[in-house]
């Protein structure tokens, strides 16, 4: 391991708040002086904002610039593709405004799955202690600038949990799940890397289903937040709620078919639904 730094510049679409904020990502948190440090696979990472410059700061044992344009998508033009949303209509221009700086991260795929499974019917802070507990437990520790950090546990490691240990680390019915998930994955039942080369965002899909506490919305923002398959649009009340209000405007909002949400998006949104879905979101639960 070794400190390591890279510095990008006049990057526009690159805010901190918006793309630490906007619910893709549970384990990164906010210092004192606005900038964000968290881990992403085996490193510690901090992110600060300085004029136009983004200062990536961290220890890392690989090679630190690949896996920061890697993680922050930053070979993707985001100005491009907010332009072309931005044109949709007025819903979406305002809300790419208002979320410019967003970017999808490119999570790993293992932990992007157990943390989504986690996420069910769950709230934010609840997530982000529970995945420290996991980490803090079964995960290595990574020591910077004299605190310690702790990685994602392999499944390997995780394996090592009992249902009772994941309970304890605040689980609570999802330890079941996540116990079935890790030894379906250990012992490639659900093998990672053949996953990863499936064709269609249909067929992944369809796979990730099969896996325990893995249901559609969790499936969908597995495939957006870690694969970047921007065809897919996670439907949650936040979702629901937005589209309803500008969109579809039925009076009973729980009366709206997530079918129905899906096909919309589809033809609205020309392939681009889950990078939509993150702006609307972001700029209905923010403001």
């Amino acid at each position: 391991m070794s400190n390591q730094n890279y510095v990008i510049e006049n990057q526009e679409s690159f805010e901190l708040e918006d793309i630490f904020e906007c619910g893709q990502c549970f384990r990164w948190n906010k210092e004192d002086d606005g900038s964000y440090t968290g881990v992403a696979k085996d490193s510690v990472i901090n992110v600060k904002k300085d004029g136009n410059k983004v200062i990536f700061s961290g220890n890392s044992k690989g090679d630190f610039k690949k896996l920061i344009r890697d993680y922050f998508d930053l070979d993707t033009n985001y100005d491009e593709l907010k332009e072309k949303l931005s044109k949709i209509d007025e819903n979406l221009k305002i809300a790419t405004k208002f979320g410019s700086g967003i970017r999808i991260l490119r999570q790993d795929l293992w932990e992007t799955i157990i943390s989504f499974i986690i996420s069910a019917n769950n709230n934010i802070p609840r997530i982000k202690k529970i995945i420290e507990r996991l980490s803090f437990n079964y995960g290595e520790k990574i020591e910077w600038n004299g605190k310690d950090y702790y990685t994602f546990p392999t499944p390997e490691s995780l394996s090592k949990a009992s249902v009772e240990d994941l309970r304890n680390c605040g689980l609570g019915f999802r330890n079941v799940r996540i116990y079935n998930t890790t030894r379906k994955i250990l012992t490639k039942e659900f093998d990672l890397t053949k996953f990863q080369n499936l064709e269609t965002t249909e067929e992944m899909r369809e796979k990730l289903l099969e896996l325990d506490g893995v249901g559609p919305k969790v499936a969908d923002c597995i495939l957006l937040f870690s694969l970047k398959r921007l065809d897919v649009f996670p439907i949650d009340v936040w979702v629901r709620r937005v589209m309803n209000e500008l969109y579809i405007h039925n009076e009973n909002e729980e009366k709206v078919n997530k079918k129905d949400i899906e096909k919309l998006a589809r033809e609205k949104f020309l392939g681009y639904q889950g990078l939509a879905q993150q702006y609307l979101f972001y700029h209905r639960r923010s403001s």
